[in-house]
C-alpha cells in the first residue's frame, strides 16, 4: 500500500499560480507513476497530469502550457505547479500513485485539496 498526502491548496484569483504537492510512503518502491486529477462538484474525475518513474510527463489538453509536473523520486514527492489559473479549474485535486504489480495495475489516492479561482 502507498500512503499520499496532499498539500498547497487554496483561494486564487484568476491568472494566479498555486503549487501542490503530494508525499507518498509506503511501498514505494512498486510506484509505477504519479499524478494529479481533479473533480468539480457535480463533476466525473479528471486527469490533470501524470510523471513515471522515468520522468516522462503527460498532460491534458486544458491544462497543457499552464500547469506542470514535477517529481522528487528522493523524497517520494510529486508536486504540480499551476499558473494562469482560470476560474474553471477550480476543484478538489486529488493525487495518485499507480503500483505496479507484474503485469497489473493498483492506484491509490490522496484525501484531495481544494483549489478555488474566483475574484
Amino acid at each position: 500500500q502507498v500512503h499520499l498526502v496532499e498539500s498547497g491548496g487554496g483561494l486564487v484569483q484568476p491568472g494566479g499560480s498555486l503549487r501542490l504537492s503530494c508525499a507518498a510512503s509506503g511501498s514505494i518502491f512498486r510506484i509505477y507513476s504519479m499524478g494529479w486529477y481533479r473533480q468539480a462538484p457535480g463533476e466525473q474525475r479528471d486527469f490533470v497530469a501524470v510523471i513515471t518513474t522515468e520522468d516522462s510527463a503527460n498532460y491534458a489538453d486544458s491544462v497543457k502550457g499552464r500547469f506542470t509536473i514535477s517529481s522528487d523520486n528522493a523524497k517520494n514527492t510529486v508536486s504540480l505547479q499551476m499558473n494562469s489559473l482560470k476560474p474553471e479549474d477550480t476543484a478538489v485535486y486529488f493525487c495518485n500513485a499507480r503500483l505496479q504489480f507484474g503485469e497489473g495495475f493498483i492506484d491509490y489516492w490522496g484525501q484531495g485539496t481544494q483549489v478555488t479561482v474566483y475574484w
